[in-house]
C-alpha cells in the first residue's frame, strides 16, 4: 500500500510538471522591430531568455500583439502554428539562412559561424553575401542588434532599454 503511494505522488508531480510555465532567467524591455515579407510589426515589448529557450512578446496599446517562442528545436508564433526551425525559416524568413538564425540574432551572438566578421570596441559587425540567396548586414553594437538582408527584404532590430 505504501508502494502505491509512492508511485502515485511520483506520477502527480511528473504530470503537474508539464502544466508549468516555463522559468526564464532574464527579462529585458526592449523595442523590437521585426520585418519580414509576411509579417510586419514594430513596438515596445519584452523578451524573455533562459538557457535553452526565449519567448519575445511586441506590445500595441498594452496587449500583446505579437509572441514568438522559440525552443532549442522549434519556433511557435502567435499568429502561425508551431514548426521546427527549418520550416519556420522557410515560411517566415529564407531557407537558405542557418536553422538557429533568430535565436542566435535575437541573443546577440555572431551568425554564420562569424562569416564576415569585424570586431569592434562596442560589438562587432558581420557582412555576408552569397548570389541571389541573401545579402546580410549584421551589427551588435551596445544594446542595439540590427539584421537587415535586402535581397529577402528582412529587418529585425533590437534596441533594449534596460539591463
Amino acid at each position: 500500500m505504501q508502494l502505491k503511494k509512492i508511485y502515485l505522488i511520483f506520477f502527480v508531480g511528473f504530470s503537474l510538471n508539464g502544466c508549468m510555465d516555463k522559468v526564464y532567467t532574464k527579462q529585458e524591455s526592449a523595442f523590437i522591430l521585426f520585418k519580414t515579407p509576411t509579417f510586419k510589426y514594430a513596438d515596445l515589448g519584452f523578451i524573455y531568455t533562459n538557457n535553452d529557450e526565449m519567448k519575445i512578446e511586441i506590445y500595441g496599446s498594452g496587449e500583446a500583439i505579437m509572441a514568438l517562442e522559440i525552443s532549442k528545436d522549434s519556433v511557435c508564433m502567435s499568429l502561425l502554428t508551431c514548426m521546427d526551425k527549418q520550416q519556420f525559416n522557410t515560411k517566415v524568413l529564407s531557407a537558405t539562412y542557418p536553422v538557429d538564425i533568430l535565436d542566435t540574432i535575437f541573443r546577440g551572438k555572431k551568425i554564420f559561424d562569424g562569416k564576415g566578421l569585424k570586431k569592434l570596441r562596442n560589438g562587432f559587425t558581420q557582412s555576408i553575401r552569397n548570389s541571389n540567396k541573401y545579402e546580410i548586414h549584421y551589427s551588435v553594437l551596445n544594446k542595439q542588434i540590427l539584421f537587415h538582408d535586402t535581397i529577402n527584404d528582412i529587418k529585425i532590430k533590437i534596441k533594449r532599454m534596460d539591463g
